[in-house]
């Protein structure tokens, strides 16, 4: 059974950066399919950024590129978010999710993707 738990989320102001982790048990995540996905009051939730399993291959939301970067420690078993230039409509509860499988790359922004997934942690962005 994998288990994903988020941390890092806060309030910050508009510009500033936050580095979001997602520490994995249960399965060395080089095994799986990891993503962000994020959700804003009232809205559905959409995928942010995510790596493939084996070598992680990175792809991200069109809505981040260029500000959100995802990354991956094999050693401790985490993925990392590290969100820049942060503006309001980037708040909302982050959640990381995992697959077991190998996603194709235009099924990384599905949610029915992933088999297992974190409980989320907040982003706030305002001044």
């Amino acid at each position: 059974q994998v288990q994903l738990v988020e941390s890092g989320g806060g309030l910050v102001q508009p510009g500033g950066s936050l580095r979001l982790s997602c520490a994995v048990s249960g399965r060395p995540v080089s095994t799986l399919a990891v993503a962000w996905f994020r959700q804003a009051p009232g809205k559905e939730r959409e995928f942010a950024a995510g790596l493939k399993r084996g070598m992680g291959t990175t792809y991200s939301a069109n809505s981040v590129k260029g500000r959100f970067t995802v990354s991956r420690d094999n050693g401790q078993n985490t993925v990392y978010l590290q969100m820049n230039s942060l503006n309001p409509e980037d708040s909302g509860v982050y959640h990381c999710a995992a697959a077991s499988g190998s996603p194709i790359v235009s099924s990384l922004s599905v949610t029915s993707t992933y088999d297992w997934w974190g409980q989320g942690t907040q982003v706030t962005v305002s001044s």
